[in-house]
């Protein structure tokens, strides 16, 4: 029988204007808004719908941001979508799946994912760390290569995000991810991309984010899930509240194990993917991993009303 995952965006996927044509077309997102904004104490949605693009683009608003719009796109469009079987998200998108899937409260989930922002900048200053994303090669090569520039110059580099599709991102201290894609490129990597982010999220250097983190999240109340969540940081299935939080609460210095979440989703029986919130990253990596491994599947994205009318014909 054919099986439905529900996928959630993550950092990256944020733009000026994003969720604002959702909010004028349906009264749900629109309420949804209205609650991040009350949640928060300040106007997210101004700066959804008007930027600055700078001021939108730090972690701390970021975060909010994007599980906001995807929540607006759950509420204004759920109950006409497939229901899922499982909920997986990238990173921050994580949060964005327990809500979807019954067991995190929106309100407590959004004032959560900018105290998470906020304690993943204050973790390492600005330019100390750098993330990078490595394209076109093997995993056991990058984790090579960040073993070398590590060594080469004693500072700290790792694989932080294995996407999948032939991307796997690394993060640490600038110099090293520096010292890293110098290291790769001359290994054969095809291509070699500096991320614009403003600290080196999933590596060793979040530990004091992870610390911060901690007690906030074991002050929230998490309900059993109505399907089963595939966690970033084990790609296991997920189901019992207090393993869903300590799944968040290890992912923050962790690296999201995507690939290993899209071919567990796919092993399951999942022939349809629907990405909801901004952008369409995720439902393209799960349409080419099936495609690679002979899966016939369906990958959409779900952001827009014109996104919406586009699924349903």
């Amino acid at each position: 029988m054919s099986k439905v995952a529900w996928l959630f965006p993550g950092q990256g996927s944020q733009a000026v204007g994003m969720g604002m044509a959702l909010a004028e077309a349906n009264s749900a997102a629109k309420a949804v808004l209205q609650e991040a904004d009350e949640a928060l104490g300040f106007g997210l949605s101004k700066l959804m719908a008007e930027g600055p693009e700078e001021t939108l683009k730090l972690t701390e608003h970021t975060q909010p941001a994007i599980l906001t719009h995807s929540i607006m796109v759950v509420k204004a469009y759920g109950a006409s979508l497939p229901k899922p079987d499982f909920v997986a998200g990238h990173s921050l998108g994580e949060y964005s799946a327990l809500v979807a899937a019954g067991s995190l409260a929106f309100a407590d989930a959004v004032r959560t994912v900018r105290e998470r922002g906020r304690a993943m900048q204050v973790a390492v200053p600005v330019g100390v760390g750098a993330m990078a994303a490595i394209i076109g090669m093997v995993v056991a090569d990058v984790e090579a290569g960040c073993l070398e520039a590590a060594k080469k110059t004693g500072k700290i580099v790792v694989p932080a995000n294995f996407n999948g599709a032939g991307q796997v991102v690394i993060a640490g201290h600038a110099e090293a991810v520096e010292a890293a894609m110098e290291i790769l490129k001359a290994k054969g990597g095809r291509k070699m991309m500096k991320l614009p982010v403003s600290a080196p999220f999933h590596s060793p250097l979040m530990e004091p984010a992870k610390t911060h983190m901690t007690p906030v999240l074991e002050a929230l109340t998490f309900q059993a899930p109505m399907c089963p969540l595939v966690n970033n940081v084990d790609a296991k299935l997920v189901s019992d509240p207090a393993q869903l939080r300590d799944g968040l609460i290890r992912q923050i210095p962790g690296a999201v194990r995507w690939e290993s979440i899209v071919r567990l989703l796919l092993a399951e029986g999942v022939t349809t993917f629907l990405e909801l919130g901004p952008g369409k990253v995720l439902s393209g990596i799960a349409g080419r991993m099936a495609k690679e491994a002979g899966i016939e599947i369906k990958a959409s994205s779900v952001g827009t009303p014109e996104d919406m009318a586009a699924l349903v014909g």
